[in-house]
């Protein structure tokens, strides 16, 4: 029996099905790209250069680096100098004018000049929706430096940029609608409208309105009335204004999300908190900061996406520090993603 033993298991062996053959993994080329590259810190410090101060890098900058024994750390202390340099408020005032797109005149200005005191002063993004005093500064073109002062439109309290009389007076519009996608749009990065109501509101236009907030308090002035003060579509000479009821029945109150802890009609302050404290914003703040940084378009109106997950590091550090997007552009210009080519 014992000299079977082996012929026995070489049968049962070759009776045994072969296993299946493991799934093919997936290859994408663009991998292979991304881990081709090298790290070049005089490119990036070139790119940097430009961003940062509107200048290219001085002939002692690009040798400092060149020939140091720990190029990272001399970069890095350098992208720390073009962020403390005036330079920078400068370029924090164009990018908050391409950014919000508004400025060209003095009131138009204060916006950007609020939004880049606040970036080169290291305080917290946040303070875009909920400042209540200084929104309004004046910024000097040769200096850039800025000078706080309270908007004066009559607003009860309030909320950062949301409330700027020249930015409301901009966008004046039919319903507001120009108001509320500049918010949505520049602030998290998605198309109007942002989200869907279950059913339309017929306003008396070809297709149902299915929005949820507005700033109609507004006037074409960009003074606060306390009763809703925008024009409806319609064709009367003058039109008359929207009421309530053409955004939402009588019994739901406003919200800036689906779900979200309701707000009241004019309480604009609520809403700032709101829109501060969305996650969506905050990645929005920093999606926007990296394409400024790469030289590419807006993220909404070019389809320039950064893909979330690419940048959610960056997204849970600038929270966690507090919000503060100068901190948040020093992380950008010295990732690793930045520096290699």
């Amino acid at each position: 029996m014992s000299s079977r033993w082996p012929l026995f298991a070489v049968v049962l062996a070759a009776c045994v099905p072969d296993a299946a053959p493991p799934d093919p993994v997936e290859h994408d080329e663009w991998d292979d790209k991304l881990a081709a590259r090298v790290i070049d810190y005089n490119a990036a410090l070139r790119i940097s250069a430009l961003r940062l101060t509107g200048d290219l890098p001085t002939l002692d900058e690009i040798e400092s680096v060149a020939t140091a024994g720990d190029p990272k750390s001399v970069y890095e202390a350098q992208i720390h100098t073009y962020i403390a340099s005036p330079k920078f408020a400068k370029q924090m005032f164009r990018y908050w004018q391409d950014t919000l797109m508004v400025g060209g005149d003095p009131d138009l200005d204060q916006a950007p000049a609020f939004a880049a005191k606040l970036t080169v002063d290291g305080g917290s993004y946040q303070q875009l929706f909920i400042a209540t005093q200084g929104t309004c500064p004046t910024i000097n073109s040769t200096t850039f430096q800025v000078t706080p002062a309270n908007c004066a439109n009559g607003t009860p309290t309030h909320a950062g940029i949301l409330t700027n009389p020249a930015v409301q007076a901009h966008l004046f519009s039919n319903f507001a609608f120009r108001r509320v996608r500049w918010v949505q749009e520049t602030f998290a990065c998605t198309k109007f409208p942002a989200e869907l109501a279950l059913a339309g509101k017929d306003v008396g236009g070809a297709t149902p309105y299915t929005g949820n907030f507005l700033f109609a308090h507004y006037d074409a002035a960009g003074q606060y009335q306390t009763a809703l003060v925008v024009p409806t579509p319609l064709p009367m000479m003058p039109p008359p204004p929207a009421v309530r009821l053409d955004y939402l029945p009588a019994t739901e109150q406003l919200a800036w999300r689906y779900n979200t802890t309701p707000i009241n009609d004019n309480d604009l302050p609520s809403l700032g908190h709101e829109i501060a404290n969305d996650p969506q914003v905050s990645q929005c703040a920093v999606a926007r900061v990296w394409n400024w940084a790469l030289g590419k378009a807006d993220i909404v109106d070019g389809g320039f996406r950064v893909p979330a997950a690419t940048i959610q590091s960056q997204v849970d550090a600038f929270v966690a520090d507090g919000y503060r997007l100068r901190e948040a552009i020093y992380r950008v210009f010295t990732s690793d993603d930045f520096v290699r080519f």
